[in-house]
């Protein structure tokens, strides 16, 4: 059984704050939970507009849940812009909780209403409980001496309260937090903790028991082990200060602002006790130039942007590959063109990461596939980097770094040392000696006399590092370039099916788009459908299997959140026939849109042996 929740209001509502509440209540009650958080580009759009909503999703239940849900069963619209916005998404015969004093005519014009949805019959689908939120959100926290504008604010709170009523969720873990979040304005922590308790007392007195179910949810079938919610920006920042002390390396991490791959930066902030160094440059260039010349002088540079920002480090990144330093560059993906919806998320940068800078100039490229597996994707990066002494691009997108899922915690004991090209006692000669295997060289840094050498953007020569402009160096160092690239498939494990047959239909697909179609082949699977489902971690070089592995079925699908761009890869590299499906919304696939696809294909598989 599992339910999905949506929250939604003005930017300045307090609904990603109400939607994170309700996720950590949600996983101490012990249920599994999968969430999106949907927000405008703008940083505070105008009130009561249709571009100024922020929502918060949430799939939470006592069974497997990879995804934050389809469409709501419950929706908690603050305002007329957020119920129409969200309208269009929900489950037939779904709840809707609507705060009816926001709904005056006033606030109907900047939603461009014409007439009420609360009296026209556009409801009439659902199941519809109008509170007067507001004003009894003002009444309960009176006592409390606020003005007007602050007591409305205490909203979220009384709604969460609610909620949590609605589905048996613990209120503790909310007023621990909002009495350590205002410890120094005791006015506003008891007013917001009136406001909880005063929205968890109406569930329980209001006579609406025919509409609104107390219902108690079992737990979910988890492992026995520690779990904790996590962001996919807190679960890669764990997993690069994981990979420094797996190294014995310390970080330095150098960004420049820009959404949604700020939240890392945030993340990583103060962790100098855990060996991680922060710089803020002044723009994009500096922040990866400073990461590579701190990758120079001995420590691990790691930069992050989204797909604007990697544009403009496209020329530095190369500076990496050519001085043949270790360089983690993040790509947190976004819509675009340009600025495009810098809020929304997409898969639209693999052809920037894999093509995109000028020469020859080819770069491993590794992809995490949900908030969880960010920290192992982060790990995994680091290992190249250092193994191969070159730059990494890790590839996550705005709804990985945003979303909120369980995470069991790992044991980072049993986690592989991540050995280093550090010169040792013995070592002597030129630091562009070679491991054959990896093909890097020594990582020598400045101070060690025994490897004095020479490093710049102008070619260099193969045995010792001086610019050289002669034309079989330029090719040795070019074949070099992606011998070292290719090197890593030798490292890599075989790629294996996710789950499903071993012929038949078979669903390629990398990044967030994991959790839709592991539900979508699983519900096929159990349909009876011949499908199966893999997902690269690797995308450049690909799984040294990979090609035999596909070879054995008869139709390969690919969706992506973009016009097909691992597919155009998969064709060029592996000269295989693919079919793809495609979404550009800045929404995630829903299970709905995959599992068509897969009935089609499927279908359309066994015509054609009929």
């Amino acid at each position: 059984m599992s339910h999905v929740v949506r929250f939604a209001g003005d930017s300045g509502d307090g609904i990603q704050l109400q939607g994170q509440q309700f996720t950590v209540a949600s996983a101490l009650a012990g249920h599994d939970l999968a969430t999106l958080p949907d927000f405008p580009a703008e940083i505070r759009a105008p009130a009561g507009t249709r571009y100024g909503v922020s929502a918060f999703q949430i799939q939470f239940g006592g069974e497997r849940i990879t995804t934050p849900g389809d469409a709501p069963d419950v929706l908690i619209a603050f305002n007329p812009a957020a119920l129409v916005v969200n309208l269009e998404t929900l489950a037939p015969h779904s709840l809707v909780l609507v705060d009816e004093s926001a709904f005056t005519e006033q606030r109907l014009k900047r939603a461009d209403l014409a007439t009420n949805p609360l009296d026209d019959g556009t409801l009439s689908d659902h199941e519809v409980v109008r509170i007067d939120i507001t004003r009894m959100v003002t009444e309960a926290v009176k006592p409390h001496g606020l003005g007007t504008k602050d007591s409305v604010r205490c909203k979220n709170f009384w709604a969460l309260g609610l909620v949590l009523w609605m589905f048996d969720q613990p209120r503790e873990p909310t007023q621990a937090w909002i009495r350590s979040k205002f410890a120094s304005n005791e006015q506003v922590r008891d007013a917001n903790l009136t406001a909880l308790d005063a929205g968890h007392a109406y569930g329980e007195t209001a006579e609406l028991t025919h509409i609104l179910d107390h219902e108690t949810i079992p737990e979910a079938p988890l492992d026995a082990v520690e779990y904790r919610t996590i962001t996919g920006a807190e679960s890669l920042a764990l997993g690069l200060v994981a990979a420094g002390e797996l190294a014995d390396t310390e970080l330095m991490f150098c960004s420049y602002p820009i959404t949604p791959a700020s939240s890392l930066l945030h993340n990583l902030v103060g962790l100098e006790d855990a060996g991680v160094a922060t710089f803020q440059a002044e723009d994009e260039i500096a922040a990866v130039s400073a990461a590579i010349g701190s990758s120079y002088a001995g420590k691990l540079g790691v930069t992050s942007s989204s797909g604007p920002g990697i544009a403009l480090k496209a020329e530095a990144i190369g500076l990496g590959v050519a001085t043949e330093l270790p360089l983690i560059v993040v790509n947190s993906q976004r819509a675009g063109p340009s600025t495009g919806m810098p809020t929304k998320t997409e898969q639209s940068d693999l052809y920037q990461a894999v093509y995109g800078r000028n020469g020859d100039t080819p770069i491993p490229v590794v992809a995490t596939r949900s908030p969880a597996d960010c920290f192992d994707a982060a790990i995994e990066a680091v290992r190249i980097a250092l193994r191969h002494m070159t730059p990494v691009i890790l590839l996550t997108d705005g709804y990985i770094a945003n979303a909120s899922e369980l995470w069991p915690l790992p044991d980072i004991d049993a986690y592989p040392e991540i050995e280093t090209r550090r010169p040792t006692e013995e070592d002597s000669g030129s630091v562009f000696q070679r491991d054959p295997a990896t093909h890097a060289r020594l990582w020598a840094s400045p101070g060690d006399d025994r490897f004095i050498h020479r490093v710049g953007g102008i070619e260099k020569d193969f045995d010792s590092g001086n610019i050289s402009y002669d034309a079989a160096n330029h090719q040795t160092m070019t074949d070099l370039r992606a011998n070292k690239v290719s090197s890593v498939a030798n490292f890599i494990e075989p790629q294996i099916i996710d789950q499903g047959s071993s012929d038949g239909l078979v669903i390629v697909a990398w990044g967030s788009t994991y959790g839709t179609i592991y539900k979508a082949v699983k519900d096929a699977l159990q349909a009876g459908l011949n499908v199966a489902h893999v997902h690269l971690r690797h995308i450049n070089p690909l799984p040294p299997n990979l090609g035999e592995l596909l070879a054995n079925f008869d139709t390969v699908l690919i969706p992506e959140l973009n016009n097909g761009q691992l597919a155009t890869l998969i064709r060029d590299r592996l000269c295989l026939p693919v079919q793809q499906l495609n979404k550009v919304t800045g929404q995630p696939f829903t299970v709905t849109e995959v599992r068509d696809a897969i009935e089609l294909h499927a279908t359309r598989q066994v015509q054609s042996a009929g």
